[in-house]
């Protein structure tokens, strides 16, 4: 499977991810995605507010075994996305929420 894998990576064959399709309000808990900047739905998060973020790229994160590596928004600045006035302050707070963005230490396990 690993030749497999390298044979297409070398032909080029490989193809970028498309962005899905925009879904319903995510529930809360769910993780949100926008290229490598994800943060955790909360509270507060309206069906207004859900529509300006897909119409800046976000979407759910629905794939099962994601092994993507992200940076995460922290939650205080989630709650401030979530409860700014008005769309244009959004915009200021997912830009700094998103310069503020983190990666999480990966965890790895020795093999026995």
């Amino acid at each position: 499977m690993k030749l497999i894998d390298s044979m297409r990576t070398l032909l080029g064959v490989r193809k970028r991810r498309g962005q899905p399709p925009a879904g319903p309000k995510p529930r809360l808990g769910a993780r949100i995605v926008r290229d490598d900047v994800r943060m955790t739905v909360q509270a507060g998060l309206t069906e207004a507010r859900w529509q300006w973020l897909v119409q800046h790229g976000w979407r759910e994160d629905t794939f099962r075994d994601n092994r993507r590596r992200y940076r995460e928004v922290p939650p205080s600045m989630v709650a401030e996305i979530f409860d700014a006035a008005d769309p244009e302050e959004c915009g200021h707070l997912l830009a700094r929420a998103i310069a503020q963005a983190k990666a999480r230490p990966t965890v790895s396990l020795s093999r026995r």
